[in-house]
C-alpha cells in the first residue's frame, strides 16, 4: 500500500524537523501515536530504533533504521516486525508560507491490508501530521 500526504506547516523549517523528525523523543511529543521508542544505536546521521506505532487502532511493534539528512530529508525503513519492508520518506520544503512536508509512505504488511481500509490508514496517517503540526505552530 503506497500514498503520500502533504501538510503545511506555519514554521522555519528547522523548527518543523527538530520536532517531527525527533524520533528519539516521540513517545514524549506525540504518545498516542508512539507510546514506546527505544534507540539501539546511532552513528552520524543513522539510528537503529524500537518503536511501537500505533495507526488505525492497531499497534506495530517494528524495528526501524532512520537516516536523515537535517534539514531536508528523514527516511524511515522498517528491518523488522510487522511492517518490515516499509519505507517513510519525509521531504521538508522550505516555503513562503513555512515549511511543506511531503511524506511518501510505502507500507507493506498484509494482515493490515486485509483488515483496513486505505482510506482509513491515510485518514490516521493525516491526523497524526496534523498533531505535529499543532506541536510546531503553537
Amino acid at each position: 500500500m503506497r500514498f503520500v500526504i502533504e501538510k503545511l506547516v506555519r514554521a522555519e523549517r528547522q523548527r518543523v524537523f527538530d520536532t517531527v523528525a525527533n524520533f528519539e523523543n516521540l513517545d514524549k511529543v506525540i504518545p498516542k501515536y508512539f507510546p514506546s521508542i527505544r534507540v539501539r544505536s546511532v552513528r552520524e546521521n543513522v539510528a537503529i530504533v524500537e518503536m511501537h506505532m500505533v495507526l488505525a487502532n492497531k499497534e506495530h511493534i517494528m524495528t526501524t533504521k532512520h537516516v536523515t539528512k537535517y534539514p531536508e530529508t528523514h527516511d524511515v525503513y522498517v528491518l523488522g516486525g510487522n511492517a518490515k519492508g516499509s519505507h517513510f520518506a519525509e521531504v521538508y520544503k522550505k516555503t513562503d508560507q513555512g515549511t511543506l512536508i511531503t511524506v511518501t509512505v510505502n507500507y507493506k504488511e498484509k494482515i493490515l491490508s486485509r483488515l483496513f481500509r486505505k482510506s482509513n490508514i491515510v485518514s490516521e496517517y493525516s491526523k497524526m501530521m496534523d498533531e505535529f503540526a499543532k506541536l510546531v505552530e503553537a
